[in-house]
């Protein structure tokens, strides 16, 4: 390969992610839930809620997160739907994060339930990367009742894919030596942001494997698909200088967000609102633990062919309210993203940081809105730290208008 795909150093990095992790989480103060077929819903009484998360029975029946509760009952008229308790999610998260830390520094959550961590450094002290992710394997599930499966690699895009290679509970290495063995015969919907229309793009032009794409010429994967393609052929190819963040970036970070990797295209208005109310809530309440404000909100959708597409707006005044960046982010996406069109990846965030809020004296009327705003969400952030996230949620007013729902 070129010269600037030479990697200096060698690497050992981990992706770590938890098995069913809301199932199992759910799981462990009820363990009949493992016996029975299971999901995490937003809304149990509600058959237009969205499935959150399965158990492995449930997904035997073919069940995918983010569909509808009656649609994953009619696959499973039997199904146990369970409410979410995200309170309980993040204190099993920061005690998974806690042990990897352990290990090393450099650990990046990649979502509340799967994180890379790069042990290079730490290999003299621990021994190899496999024998790390068996240590880590072991001690999560004695520790936190949780499994997690762990890939061991020499980057972030093929540890990732090792821990999805075997599931559950297991630990796969991929080297320079055989992740050509073990990757390229794989269908070309596995690679990693591959979805199904642009697998079904590679597949009419007689690439069906992730081997047949990395054995191209990326001009012409870059012809076909764009940056995104060329991007796709080099990590494919074992090319992916990507660092892994350390653990305390975040509080030195210069944008706060929450991104969802669907395992299913979203394409109806309800489940596309949902997924955006959600991240608002964790994004704004994540800044108001911070006691900071934000002048700006942004969104990214990426579609099955690799595009992303993204949109941001400067607030006349800085907020930290969930309303706010809820109502922005769905008019920013309504800008590029056209009714129907399929969504894979979904990311809300915020940035330019200010500690004090600033408003202007002539908007009266809107302080007042949003000081009682404030107010109101400043109480649930006290409820929900005493009782736990889900004991109070933000009610969506479904409207035939194109706007967005009340909060």
């Amino acid at each position: 390969m070129p010269e600037k795909y030479t990697e200096n150093k060698e690497r050992v990095i981990l992706h770590c992610d938890c098995n069913a992790f809301f199932a199992s989480a759910e799981s462990i103060d009820h363990p009949e839930y493992r016996t029975v077929p299971m999901i995490v819903a937003g809304d149990p009484k509600a058959r237009h809620g969205i499935v959150l998360a399965k158990n492995e029975l449930a997904k035997k029946y073919g069940i995918v997160t983010a569909e509808t509760i009656g649609s994953a009952k009619r696959k499973c008229p039997d199904l146990l739907v369970v409410a979410p308790h995200y309170e309980l999610y993040s204190k099993i998260s920061r005690k998974i994060n806690a042990i990897y830390l352990q290990y090393t520094d450099q650990v990046e959550p990649f979502s509340v339930d799967e994180s890379w961590l790069d042990v290079t450094a730490s290999l003299k002290l621990f021994g190899s990367g496999k024998e790390i992710a068996d240590t880590l394997r072991k001690r999560v599930a004695e520790e936190t009742g949780v499994t997690i499966s762990v890939g061991v690699s020499f980057n972030k895009t093929f540890a990732k894919m090792g821990s999805d290679y075997k599931k559950p509970d297991a630990t796969t290495v991929i080297t320079r030596e055989n992740y050509k063995e073990l990757l390229w015969p794989l269908p070309v919907e596995n690679m990693m942001f591959v979805g199904k229309s642009s697998a079904q793009m590679f597949r009419d032009r007689g690439i069906k494997t992730i081997g047949d794409l990395a054995r191209l010429d990326p001009a012409y994967i870059e012809r076909i698909a764009g940056k995104p393609g060329k991007d796709l052929w080099e990590k494919v190819n074992g090319y992916d200088p990507s660092p892994v963040a350390h653990y305390d970036d975040e509080y030195e970070a210069k944008s706060i967000s929450h991104m969802v990797t669907f395992d299913h295209d979203l394409r109806e208005e309800e489940e596309i609102r949902a997924g955006l109310l959600q991240m608002a809530d964790d994004v704004g309440t994540r800044l108001r633990k911070k006691g900071g404000y934000a002048f700006t909100v942004y969104v990214q959708w990426k579609d099955p062919d690799l595009k992303l597409r993204q949109r941001q707006r400067k607030l006349a005044n800085p907020t930290n309210l969930t309303k706010e960046i809820y109502e922005t982010s769905y008019r920013l996406l309504r800008e590029i993203h056209r009714t129907g069109m399929p969504i894979r990846m979904l990311t809300v965030g915020v940035r330019d940081f200010t500690d004090e809020q600033v408003s202007q004296a002539n908007l009266f009327e809107d302080i007042t809105r949003d000081e009682k705003q404030e107010q109101l969400e400043a109480a649930m952030d006290k409820i929900r730290n005493r009782f736990g996230k889900d004991v109070i949620r933000f009610a969506r007013t479904r409207k035939k208008e194109d706007k967005p729902d009340e909060v």
